[in-house]
């Protein structure tokens, strides 16, 4: 499951993400579940920030099944290559962690509760990105990592 804050609305990212859902449906059940984001004006103080922060973090804690393995995108999160992100989902498998949910937090990140509850904490790289932008990299990331474990071509 990947575990997201907002709605998507760009139609060119619903197109490329419903192309590697439809990929993915091949090696697993991948469903993708949107929490509401809230509504912040540009200026924020950091009060206010970690108020929007925990009510979207309520929303995403709600929604974890107990007995999923949590991975959760963070910037503070470990970075690994395609085939060491491979490497981890087959082991997951392997030792019965069936139930994955990755977390994509809003547009401020994540509250430190939905990061407490986390069992991996993912980094993509030190860059920021667009939440909506990385629910389409994760996917293929994803994607590619079923490619590499059943040892079939891939782009490099």
């Amino acid at each position: 499951m990947v575990l997201t804050v907002g709605k998507l609305k760009e139609k060119y990212l619903k197109q490329a993400i419903d192309e590697y859902v439809k990929r993915l449906s091949t090696y697993a059940k991948i469903e993708i579940m949107e929490v509401a984001d809230e509504k912040a004006p540009d200026h924020l103080s950091r009060q206010e920030m970690e108020q929007i922060k925990a009510k979207e973090g309520e929303r995403l804690l709600a929604r974890i099944p107990h007995d999923a393995y949590v991975i959760a995108l963070a910037i503070e999160g470990t970075m690994k290559s395609s085939e060491q992100f491979a490497e981890s989902l087959d082991k997951l498998a392997t030792y019965g962690k069936s139930k994955v949910v990755f977390i994509i937090g809003g547009s401020l990140g994540l509250h430190r509760q939905v990061i407490q509850r986390a069992d991996e904490l993912l980094s993509f790289s030190k860059m920021t990105f667009p939440h909506q932008l990385m629910r389409l990299i994760l996917l293929e990331q994803i994607y590619r990592a079923f490619r590499i474990n059943r040892g079939e071509p891939y782009h490099r």
